[in-house]
């Protein structure tokens, strides 16, 4: 039995570019030299991909995750046959395709939660096509945590030196002052704190908390956020020796964050961390759930209906999705030594 860590990834919505840049990460990268990997999806539109990108690439349907080929250009395919050939159409988003999608993430939750995997990559599902198959989610991150039951969990996104989290998620704008509490946001840095050392294994993480409000609220000028929710989850953390600090401006703190002043970012909600790591990372970022019970990573990037099915999808994000997954589950297995 291989003793490689096995490396899950779904192919995620069979309409976006998923398909094309799996087939890609087997033709240019040698992904399978540390780890065993299983690509979860459906024949009918990995193939189509794979006739698009090389015919170097073979496709090895399997039935399980026993007798996977170490080959480089060997896509080991887990075909859960939810697709035929008129069910999905490259470019469009359908109720097919989000379901299929879904049943792909079931099938990887299920082999994780029964610790037959170290880790899953998601390569990009699109949200209207999982509405359209009655998903009720919003998203895989919260999919991934109902599924495993996860009561605190996070989104940390990161490139290069920066890396964010998320206090809140998908949501509007509107909705995030009420949606912040004290108790949410010491239970975020609790999270980066453990998973800092955990998954990165750094000693003594540094947390910048950021403010809500523009200059940090600027002492109840722009609002009261700071001083009611979060300066009293940060005080909380740094009695417990949680090195935490903040609230920080956040339009100040990311050029000294990128320089070295912290190892993470608690923002306040998406779009104020995503914009900078966007900006600096826009094809290498890589999402990473925390406090999850498994490893999971993804592309930071979505489904790209205007390009699937042109060639020109890089997967570059993925593989640095890969890369940090396989990081993560050697780290992992270091700390369990």
């Amino acid at each position: 039995m291989s003793k490689k860590p096995l490396i899950l990834v779904t192919m995620g919505d069979a309409a976006g570019i998923g398909p094309e840049i799996i087939a890609k990460l087997h033709l240019f990268h040698p992904v399978k030299k540390k780890a065993d990997v299983l690509v979860i999806g459906d024949l009918f539109p990995m193939l189509s991909a794979q006739r698009r990108v090389s015919r170097k690439i073979r496709i090895k349907p399997v039935t399980s995750i026993k007798g996977l080929s170490p080959e480089r250009h060997v896509i080991n395919l887990l075909d859960l046959r939810q697709l035929s050939l008129n069910d999905w159409e490259t470019g469009a988003e359908s109720a097919a395709a989000g379901a299929a999608a879904y049943a792909y993430i079931n099938r990887a939750v299920s082999l994780l939660l029964e610790k037959k995997a170290a880790a899953l990559v998601t390569a990009p599902v699109n949200k209207h096509a999982l509405h359209l198959a009655g998903v009720k989610e919003p998203g895989h991150t919260e999919i991934l945590a109902k599924k495993a039951k996860a009561k605190n969990f996070a989104m940390m996104l990161m490139t290069g030196s920066l890396k964010v989290v998320l206090v809140t998620i998908h949501t509007s704008l509107k909705s995030v002052p009420a949606l912040l509490t004290t108790k949410k946001i010491f239970d975020k840095i609790a999270l980066v704190h453990d998973s800092l050392k955990k998954d990165f294994r750094i000693k003594n993480p540094r947390i910048a908390v950021l403010g809500l409000n523009p200059h940090a609220g600027e002492k109840g000028a722009f609002g009261n956020e700071e001083k009611l929710k979060i300066i009293p989850a940060v005080k909380r953390a740094q009695k417990l020796g949680i090195n935490a600090s903040g609230p920080y401006p956040p339009d100040t703190i990311f050029h000294k964050i990128v320089k070295g002043s912290h190892d993470a970012a608690l923002c306040m909600y998406h779009d104020q961390g995503l914009i900078p790591l966007k900006l600096i990372g826009f094809d290498s970022g890589v999402n990473f759930t925390m406090g999850l019970p498994f490893i999971r990573t993804s592309p930071d990037h979505g489904t790209a209906y205007d390009i699937a099915g042109t060639g020109k999808a890089s997967e570059a994000s993925l593989l640095s999705a890969f890369n940090t997954a396989l990081m993560l589950a050697l780290n992992r297995r270091a700390g369990r030594r």
